[in-house]
């Protein structure tokens, strides 16, 4: 559903829900994991072998997606991305909204995606909380 389609009662409840049960992120969607590649050519290769198509790629990090569009972000050695899971959010402000909860900066990516990264459950991996613009572009 996409958040134009969506009344603005519905709206109401949903944040009234997500402050009732202490939600950190509302309207998220699980949008990729991040995990360490040791040879990220070798392993683009292996994931496209998978029906993986490749949306970025650069250097040090490349993202990949499947069929229905999820992704698996591949860290190269060095890379400057912590290993993530990444949340999906379909505003801008909804994205400025979950950074203001969390005490976090929003950064703008190379690829003019927007994102600020917060704290796993339980101290475990990071996650990262994004946003594609319309300006959004794939390398």
């Amino acid at each position: 559903i996409m958040p134009s389609m969506i009344s603005t009662s519905t709206r109401l409840r949903l944040m009234s829900a997500r402050e009732e049960t202490g939600a950190r992120f509302g309207g998220t969607t699980v949008d990729h994991i991040a995990v360490n590649s040791e040879d990220l050519r070798r392993d683009v290769a292996e994931y496209e072998r998978l029906g993986f198509r490749v949306e970025t790629l650069y250097d040090d990090w490349a993202m990949l997606r499947d069929a229905r569009g999820f992704g698996v972000a591949l860290l190269a050695p060095g890379s400057k991305h912590p290993p993530h899971m990444g949340l999906r959010v379909e505003t801008r402000e909804a994205l400025e909204e979950a950074a203001r909860r969390e005490r976090r900066p929003v950064k703008e990516h190379r690829d003019r995606s927007v994102s600020f990264y917060t704290r796993g459950i339980g101290g475990g991996q990071a996650i990262e909380v994004i946003y594609y613009p319309p300006e959004f572009k794939p390398q």
